[in-house]
């Protein structure tokens, strides 16, 4: 009966450790929630790509300020039949530009919201992230008559709070995994090679049509005759989305100057 009890106290005892350094790596983990949800499939996340083997790739524009590289950067597209871009706009400049933003509308480009002031989110309680989100999703709901779904932060700045608000408000963050650095004005031919030394299937093309970048639409033509003769087709965002599946989302940090 004596080793009976003392066999089952020891293995009572291991039990008891095993029970309890579970609960210390759950606390762990729960302390830590914020780098583990980051990982987790069901966090929101931002999207720089897609994975797919399809020739497909998205230009996108980002629009905050001024009124002279818009329209000749439609009209490039269109000359070269490119019938599918995203246009990502802030809604003060919207609001003053409400021609603009109808031109892009009937042209058939998509149209995503830039959020509302041109600052870094991360720096904000997440009331006012809230706010800004709205205001501008208001805004460019009305200027559209469509309500937009994709979201691209002010200087490509965001963190987890900012990914948490932009998915209760049924936004999906994008952000790019080409940098065509336009906006730096470096000149026509080094964005030309960026870009297209860059591109790849599911890629998304970050370009700016604000007035700091003067040579956006000299290089897009180039741009996209050497793609199209790469064999790649031109999607908006949401379509390319379409080819993606969660294991193509993921969160890095990365900014743009524009």
């Amino acid at each position: 009966m004596n080793s009976f009890y003392v066999f089952s106290g020891k293995k009572i005892k291991r039990n008891l450790i095993v029970l309890v350094a579970a609960i210390f790596a759950i606390g762990i983990i729960y302390l830590e929630s914020g780098n583990v949800s980051v990982f987790s499939e069901e966090a929101p996340s931002a999207v720089y790509s897609v994975p797919t083997d399809k020739k497909v790739i998205a230009l996108t524009f980002d629009i905050s300020w001024g009124d002279k590289r818009t329209e000749p950067i439609l009209k490039v597209l269109q000359d070269n039949k490119v019938q599918k871009a995203t246009f990502f706009l802030s809604s003060p400049w919207s609001k003053t530009h409400p021609e603009i933003v109808t031109a892009i509308k009937d042209a058939g480009y998509e149209i995503g919201s830039h959020g509302h002031r041109h600052e870094n989110y991360s720096s904000l309680t997440e009331e006012q992230i809230r706010k800004e989100i709205s205001t501008a999703h208001s805004i460019l709901t009305d200027l559209t008559g469509k309500e937009p779904k994709l979201l691209r932060l002010p200087n490509g700045d965001f963190d987890k709070r900012v990914l948490q608000v932009a998915s209760s408000l049924n936004y999906q963050v994008v952000q790019w995994d080409t940098d065509s650095l336009d906006w730096k004005n470096p000149g026509v031919q080094t964005i030309v090679d960026r870009v297209v030394s860059k591109a790849h299937p599911g890629d998304i093309v970050l370009l700016h049509a604000s007035d700091s970048s003067k040579q956006t639409h000299e290089a897009l033509p180039v741009i996209i005759d050497k793609l199209k003769n790469q064999g790649y087709d031109f999607v908006t965002v949401s379509e390319l989305l379409s080819h993606s599946s969660v294991e193509g989302k993921e969160v890095r940090d990365q900014a743009s100057g524009q």
